[in-house]
Protein backbone atom coordinates (compact mmCIF):
# COMPACT_ATOMS: atom_id res chain seq x y z
CA UNK A 1 0.00 0.00 0.00
CA UNK A 2 1.23 3.39 -0.83
CA UNK A 3 2.82 5.77 1.55
CA UNK A 4 0.59 8.55 3.01
CA UNK A 5 2.86 11.50 2.91
CA UNK A 6 2.11 15.08 3.77
CA UNK A 7 5.26 18.03 2.81
CA UNK A 8 5.28 21.51 3.94
CA UNK A 9 7.31 23.61 1.60
CA UNK A 10 8.13 27.04 3.39
CA UNK A 11 9.49 28.92 0.25
CA UNK A 12 11.49 31.64 1.21
CA UNK A 13 9.67 32.14 5.09
CA UNK A 14 10.79 32.08 8.49
CA UNK A 15 14.25 32.70 9.52
CA UNK A 16 16.67 30.43 12.15
CA UNK A 17 16.18 31.97 14.92
CA UNK A 18 11.78 31.42 14.56
CA UNK A 19 11.98 28.47 11.95
CA UNK A 20 12.63 25.59 14.89
CA UNK A 21 9.90 26.80 17.13
CA UNK A 22 7.82 26.94 14.57
CA UNK A 23 8.92 22.96 13.30
CA UNK A 24 8.53 22.11 16.77
CA UNK A 25 5.09 23.52 17.05
CA UNK A 26 3.66 21.92 13.66
CA UNK A 27 5.46 18.22 15.28
CA UNK A 28 4.02 18.41 18.13
CA UNK A 29 0.57 19.26 16.63
CA UNK A 30 0.49 16.90 13.31
CA UNK A 31 1.30 13.45 15.33
CA UNK A 32 -0.85 11.19 13.10
CA UNK A 33 0.31 7.32 13.10
CA UNK A 34 0.89 6.00 9.38
CA UNK A 35 1.20 10.04 8.19
CA UNK A 36 4.74 10.69 6.74
CA UNK A 37 5.81 14.29 7.72
CA UNK A 38 8.03 16.52 6.05
CA UNK A 39 8.88 19.92 6.84
CA UNK A 40 11.46 21.97 4.25
CA UNK A 41 12.51 25.11 5.14
CA UNK A 42 15.38 27.30 3.44
CA UNK A 43 18.70 26.28 3.73
CA UNK A 44 20.00 28.60 6.43
CA UNK A 45 17.28 27.04 8.36
CA UNK A 46 18.00 23.70 8.04
CA UNK A 47 19.79 23.14 11.14
CA UNK A 48 17.83 24.95 13.29
CA UNK A 49 15.00 22.39 12.42
CA UNK A 50 16.65 19.79 12.04
CA UNK A 51 18.02 19.94 15.77
CA UNK A 52 14.83 21.53 16.79
CA UNK A 53 12.76 18.27 16.06
CA UNK A 54 15.84 15.94 17.73
CA UNK A 55 15.59 17.97 20.36
CA UNK A 56 11.93 16.38 20.82
CA UNK A 57 12.42 13.00 19.08
CA UNK A 58 9.98 14.21 16.72
CA UNK A 59 9.37 11.52 13.93
CA UNK A 60 9.30 14.38 10.84
CA UNK A 61 11.53 14.67 8.14
CA UNK A 62 13.55 17.51 7.16
CA UNK A 63 14.14 18.58 3.51
CA UNK A 64 15.81 20.73 1.67
CA UNK A 65 13.89 22.82 -1.61
CA UNK A 66 16.12 22.63 -3.91
CA UNK A 67 19.80 21.14 -4.84
CA UNK A 68 22.23 21.62 -7.37
CA UNK A 69 23.04 19.30 -10.61
CA UNK A 70 27.02 18.98 -9.83
CA UNK A 71 28.59 17.80 -6.54
CA UNK A 72 31.43 20.56 -6.64
CA UNK A 73 32.25 23.73 -8.61
CA UNK A 74 32.60 26.57 -8.77
CA UNK A 75 28.48 27.56 -8.45
CA UNK A 76 27.78 30.71 -5.88
CA UNK A 77 25.25 30.41 -3.93
CA UNK A 78 24.33 26.53 -5.06
CA UNK A 79 24.28 24.02 -2.30
CA UNK A 80 24.55 20.21 -3.69
CA UNK A 81 23.48 16.70 -2.86
CA UNK A 82 26.23 15.57 -0.48
CA UNK A 83 26.46 18.91 1.50
CA UNK A 84 22.82 18.36 2.36
CA UNK A 85 23.49 14.98 3.94
CA UNK A 86 23.23 15.24 7.72
CA UNK A 87 20.70 18.42 7.19
CA UNK A 88 18.14 16.67 5.22
CA UNK A 89 16.55 13.81 4.14
CA UNK A 90 14.40 14.88 1.65
CA UNK A 91 14.66 17.47 -1.14
CA UNK A 92 12.25 18.80 -3.59
CA UNK A 93 12.88 18.91 -7.23
CA UNK A 94 11.75 20.73 -10.46
CA UNK A 95 9.00 23.02 -8.68
CA UNK A 96 7.18 25.25 -10.69
CA UNK A 97 9.29 28.07 -9.18
CA UNK A 98 12.39 26.89 -9.93
CA UNK A 99 11.29 25.75 -13.26
CA UNK A 100 10.32 29.72 -13.89
CA UNK A 101 12.37 31.59 -12.01
CA UNK A 102 15.57 29.73 -12.14
CA UNK A 103 15.03 28.68 -16.14
CA UNK A 104 15.17 24.75 -14.68
CA UNK A 105 14.63 22.42 -17.85
CA UNK A 106 13.51 18.85 -17.69
CA UNK A 107 17.23 17.93 -18.54
CA UNK A 108 18.53 19.57 -15.54
CA UNK A 109 15.78 18.51 -13.25
CA UNK A 110 16.49 14.92 -14.40
CA UNK A 111 20.21 15.27 -13.09
CA UNK A 112 19.25 16.24 -9.59
CA UNK A 113 17.14 13.59 -9.03
CA UNK A 114 20.10 11.35 -9.63
CA UNK A 115 21.97 13.42 -7.72
CA UNK A 116 19.54 13.57 -4.93
CA UNK A 117 19.31 9.64 -5.36
CA UNK A 118 23.10 9.50 -5.10
CA UNK A 119 23.30 11.21 -2.26
CA UNK A 120 20.26 8.82 -0.20
CA UNK A 121 18.08 11.95 -0.51
CA UNK A 122 14.42 11.47 -0.46
CA UNK A 123 13.36 13.09 -3.92
CA UNK A 124 9.92 14.99 -4.56
CA UNK A 125 9.88 15.62 -8.59
CA UNK A 126 7.43 18.34 -8.85
CA UNK A 127 5.73 18.13 -12.51
CA UNK A 128 2.91 20.52 -13.88
CA UNK A 129 1.05 22.09 -16.57
CA UNK A 130 -0.05 26.20 -17.13
CA UNK A 131 -2.75 27.68 -17.35
CA UNK A 132 -2.81 27.82 -21.28
CA UNK A 133 -1.45 23.90 -21.25
CA UNK A 134 -5.21 22.92 -19.13
CA UNK A 135 -7.07 25.38 -21.86
CA UNK A 136 -5.72 23.95 -25.04
CA UNK A 137 -5.86 20.47 -23.53
CA UNK A 138 -2.28 19.85 -23.52
CA UNK A 139 -2.46 19.44 -19.76
CA UNK A 140 -1.63 15.87 -20.19
CA UNK A 141 1.15 16.27 -22.84
CA UNK A 142 3.04 18.58 -20.96
CA UNK A 143 3.34 16.63 -18.29
CA UNK A 144 4.08 13.66 -19.61
CA UNK A 145 6.68 15.46 -21.25
CA UNK A 146 8.08 16.93 -17.78
CA UNK A 147 7.73 13.07 -16.40
CA UNK A 148 10.14 11.52 -19.00
CA UNK A 149 12.23 14.11 -19.05
CA UNK A 150 12.97 14.66 -15.69
CA UNK A 151 13.54 10.91 -14.87
CA UNK A 152 15.41 10.22 -18.14
CA UNK A 153 18.60 8.05 -17.14
CA UNK A 154 17.25 7.06 -14.20
CA UNK A 155 16.44 3.35 -13.69
CA UNK A 156 12.82 2.43 -12.00
CA UNK A 157 14.83 0.36 -9.56
CA UNK A 158 17.16 3.34 -8.05
CA UNK A 159 14.23 5.35 -7.88
CA UNK A 160 12.23 2.92 -5.80
CA UNK A 161 14.80 1.63 -4.12
CA UNK A 162 15.34 5.51 -3.12
CA UNK A 163 11.84 6.09 -2.13
CA UNK A 164 10.82 8.83 -4.85
CA UNK A 165 7.83 10.86 -4.72
CA UNK A 166 5.62 12.76 -7.30
CA UNK A 167 4.06 15.68 -6.43
CA UNK A 168 1.37 17.16 -8.88
CA UNK A 169 1.06 20.80 -8.99
CA UNK A 170 -0.46 22.87 -11.62
CA UNK A 171 0.96 26.01 -11.77
CA UNK A 172 -2.02 27.93 -12.25
CA UNK A 173 -3.20 26.78 -8.52
CA UNK A 174 0.23 28.00 -6.78
CA UNK A 175 -0.31 30.79 -4.03
CA UNK A 176 -3.33 32.33 -6.25
CA UNK A 177 -5.84 30.83 -3.86
CA UNK A 178 -7.19 28.26 -6.80
CA UNK A 179 -7.15 24.81 -6.80
CA UNK A 180 -7.59 22.17 -9.16
CA UNK A 181 -10.39 19.57 -8.49
CA UNK A 182 -10.01 16.82 -6.71
CA UNK A 183 -11.57 14.56 -9.96
CA UNK A 184 -8.82 16.87 -11.90
CA UNK A 185 -6.41 16.00 -10.03
CA UNK A 186 -6.90 12.28 -9.31
CA UNK A 187 -7.28 12.17 -13.32
CA UNK A 188 -3.63 13.65 -13.60
CA UNK A 189 -2.49 11.35 -11.09
CA UNK A 190 -3.62 8.63 -13.23
CA UNK A 191 -2.10 10.02 -16.43
CA UNK A 192 1.04 10.19 -14.71
CA UNK A 193 1.06 6.71 -13.73
CA UNK A 194 0.23 5.99 -17.39
CA UNK A 195 3.21 8.00 -18.19
CA UNK A 196 5.84 5.80 -15.87
CA UNK A 197 4.62 2.88 -17.34
CA UNK A 198 4.48 4.18 -21.22
CA UNK A 199 8.51 5.29 -20.05
CA UNK A 200 9.08 1.55 -19.04
CA UNK A 201 8.59 2.11 -15.14
CA UNK A 202 5.79 -0.09 -15.20
CA UNK A 203 7.21 -2.22 -12.51
CA UNK A 204 6.72 0.36 -9.86
CA UNK A 205 4.16 3.39 -11.63
CA UNK A 206 1.48 1.77 -8.91
CA UNK A 207 4.02 1.91 -6.10
CA UNK A 208 4.92 5.47 -6.34
CA UNK A 209 3.23 8.06 -4.28
CA UNK A 210 1.92 11.17 -5.92
CA UNK A 211 1.33 14.12 -4.28
CA UNK A 212 -1.27 16.77 -5.03
CA UNK A 213 -0.02 20.41 -4.44
CA UNK A 214 -1.43 24.20 -5.26
CA UNK A 215 -3.15 25.89 -2.56
CA UNK A 216 -3.66 23.20 -0.26
CA UNK A 217 -5.44 24.01 3.03
CA UNK A 218 -7.57 22.09 6.15
CA UNK A 219 -11.04 23.44 3.91
CA UNK A 220 -9.93 21.41 0.55
CA UNK A 221 -7.71 18.39 1.56
CA UNK A 222 -10.30 15.77 2.00
CA UNK A 223 -11.32 16.86 -1.27
CA UNK A 224 -7.75 15.49 -2.48
CA UNK A 225 -7.71 12.79 -0.51
CA UNK A 226 -10.90 11.39 -1.00
CA UNK A 227 -9.55 9.99 -4.29
CA UNK A 228 -7.68 6.79 -3.85
CA UNK A 229 -5.26 7.79 -6.88
CA UNK A 230 -3.47 10.83 -4.28
CA UNK A 231 -1.01 10.10 -1.87
CA UNK A 232 -1.26 13.32 0.18
CA UNK A 233 0.19 16.77 -0.28
CA UNK A 234 2.91 19.39 -0.54
CA UNK A 235 1.41 22.11 0.74
CA UNK A 236 3.17 25.84 0.52
CA UNK A 237 1.59 28.89 2.44
CA UNK A 238 -0.95 26.63 4.83
CA UNK A 239 2.92 24.52 6.11
CA UNK A 240 3.55 27.93 7.61
CA UNK A 241 0.42 27.84 9.72
CA UNK A 242 0.01 25.15 13.02
CA UNK A 243 -3.59 24.88 12.82
CA UNK A 244 -3.46 24.53 9.18
CA UNK A 245 -1.23 21.61 9.14
CA UNK A 246 -3.27 20.28 11.84
CA UNK A 247 -6.15 19.92 9.87
CA UNK A 248 -4.19 18.68 6.95
CA UNK A 249 -2.50 15.89 8.85
CA UNK A 250 -5.72 14.57 10.82
CA UNK A 251 -7.56 13.75 7.46
CA UNK A 252 -4.34 12.33 5.64
CA UNK A 253 -4.60 10.12 9.06
CA UNK A 254 -7.86 8.89 7.83
CA UNK A 255 -6.40 7.95 4.55
CA UNK A 256 -3.32 6.42 6.48
CA UNK A 257 -5.86 4.24 8.90
CA UNK A 258 -8.13 3.47 5.46
CA UNK A 259 -4.88 2.11 4.15
CA UNK A 260 -3.91 -0.16 7.00
CA UNK A 261 -0.83 1.98 7.17
CA UNK A 262 -1.36 3.20 11.11
CA UNK A 263 -1.22 -0.02 12.71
Amino acid sequence: MREVVIAANWKMHTTPSDAGELARTIAARTREPGVTRVICPPFVCLAAVRDALAERDEAVAVGAQNVHHELTGAFTGEISAPMLAGLATWVIVGHSERRRDAAETDATIAKKVARALEAGLRPILCVGEQLTDRESDRANEVVDTQIRGSLAGIEADRARDGGLVIAYEPVWAIGTGRNASGIDAAAMTDAIRASLDGAGWGSIAADTPILYGGSVTSANIGEFLAEPAIDGALVGGASLKPDEMAGIVARAGITARARGLAG
